[in-house]
């Protein structure tokens, strides 16, 4: 090999050496910036997905008596949407997430097992007469004022996707407590939800205006299917065949036994049921609903209206 060819083949050599220290300098080299990875932590004043979570959480706190859902809604709007679908109170992950993974995540779902022994006895309205006699709307009414606001009962996929758009689910929070359904399911029609809530909410208010309290009523049953009526029939004779419970308009609420969150203001549960039987009564002189009181069953039976 004679001299120029060496020479050339050093420049060749010295310029492929530039040529990938340039290449390295432009891509390779320059330090690490935030385009290049992921960010694992937010930027002064971004919204993260754990910020919309929590805010959330704290209009649902202060939605009160508001239809369910609305606080949802407003988050919604105002995140468009993002991260809606990973809290709790998302409708998304009601779908998706086992039913006592959905308990467990529900603070709500926290309570004393028992009531506290004694009671504060607290001052009652007298209604004019005995709840039995006071609360004696016939079935038929329930049942009439069912099939008129209610949803098609759940025979199948087609009545079952119809009614899906018209339901609200039901989940325990400030205003009451869903016990563990048997023979029904957690769903109602909105305007069902939004009384049992004022119920809920009136109760709690009259409790403090009477000297405290920390409890909730406990909902006991709800929507059901005629599957699951003909399954209560088998254990319970007095349930009936044409149920106001399959229209989404029914619920029952428990006056045997109330959720207890604190201890400090004990109450008798004979002036609970009492108390609760005023505000139901209140409700049904506002023309909201009727209302049966089932001895055996140890519950109100309500049909919004």
């Amino acid at each position: 090999m004679n001299e120029r060819n060496v020479k050339r083949n050093t420049l060749y050599l010295a310029g492929a050496v530039v040529a990938l220290l340039l290449l390295w300098v432009s891509f390779g080299g320059k330090p690490e910036t935030e385009s290049d990875f992921p960010r694992l932590t937010p930027r002064h004043g971004e919204v993260t997905t754990e910020d919309l979570m929590e805010r959330e959480r704290g209009i649902a706190r202060e939605a009160g008596n508001r239809q369910h859902g609305a606080a949802l809604q407003e988050v919604g709007d105002k995140a468009d949407c993002a991260g809606c679908a990973l809290t709790e109170g998302s409708d998304v992950m009601a779908i998706i997430m086992p039913e006592a993974e959905m308990r467990r995540r529900n603070r709500y779902e926290a309570h004393f097992d028992s009531m506290p022994p004694g009671g504060v006895k607290m001052r009652l309205n007298p209604l004019g007469g005995t709840l039995g006699r006071v609360f004696n709307d016939s079935n038929y009414l329930h049942i009439a004022s069912a099939e008129k606001g209610g949803i098609v009962p759940l025979n199948g996929i087609r009545s079952a996707w119809d009614a899906g758009a018209k339901l609200e689910r039901l989940r325990s929070c400030r205003e009451y407590y869903l016990d563990e359904l048997t023979h029904s399911l957690p769903y109602l029609m909105p305007g069902a939800h939004r009384l049992l809530r004022d119920i809920g909410a009136a109760f709690r208010d009259s409790l403090q205006a009477r000297g405290g309290g920390d409890y909730r009523i406990k909902v006991t049953s709800v929507l059901r299917t005629p599957r699951l009526v003909k399954r209560l029939r088998r254990r319970n004779r007095n349930a009936v065949d044409t149920s106001a419970h399959l229209y989404g308009t029914t619920f029952d609420i428990s006056y045997a036994k109330f959720i207890c969150d604190s201890t400090r203001v004990p109450r008798t549960q004979e002036d609970m049921k009492n108390l609760l039987g005023e505000v139901v009564y209140a409700m049904r002189e506002q023309g909201r609903c009727y209302v049966k009181y089932e001895r055996k069953q140890g519950c109100f039976h309500i049909t919004c209206k």
